[in-house]
C-alpha cells in the first residue's frame, strides 16, 4: 500500500491512495497517513481509484482520521471508488460520516457543504 499528497489552491490536500487496504497495506501506511493527513492544517480529499481491495481495517483508518480532523475543523472526504470500493462504503454507510464523491471536483464541492 502506498499514498501520496499533493497540495492543491484551496487549502486542500489530494491523497492518492495505491494498493490493498487489507491488515498489512493499512499497517504499512496508517501512522504516516496520519500524520500527514490529521497534523496538516488542510482539508483533504482522498483518491481511492488505486484501492484495489477494503478491508474493516480501511474503513476504520478512515473513520479515525475524519473524526481527528473534525476535532480539528477540518473534513475529509472520499472519491474515484472502483464499483467494488463504492459497493463496501455503501454497505457500512461511511457517507454518514465521510463525504462520498465520484470524482476530484464533487469531493472538494462536498468539504464546502
Amino acid at each position: 500500500m502506498q499514498f501520496d499528497i499533493t497540495p492543491l489552491d484551496e487549502g486542500i490536500s489530494l491523497v492518492r491512495l495505491d494498493g490493498r487496504m487489507d491488515s498489512l497495506g493499512v499497517d504499512q501506511i496508517e501512522t504516516r497517513f496520519t500524520a500527514a493527513v490529521v497534523a496538516s492544517n488542510r482539508h483533504a480529499v482522498v483518491d481511492l481509484s488505486g484501492v484495489s481491495f477494503l478491508a474493516s481495517m480501511g474503513i476504520r483508518l478512515f473513520i479515525a482520521n475524519a473524526r481527528a480532523m473534525d476535532r480539528k475543523g477540518r473534513k475529509m472526504a472520499l472519491f474515484g471508488a472502483s464499483e467494488l470500493i463504492q459497493g463496501v462504503l455503501e454497505a457500512v454507510a461511511i457517507d454518514q460520516i465521510i463525504p462520498v464523491a465520484s470524482d476530484q471536483q464533487q469531493a472538494v464541492q462536498a468539504l464546502a457543504a
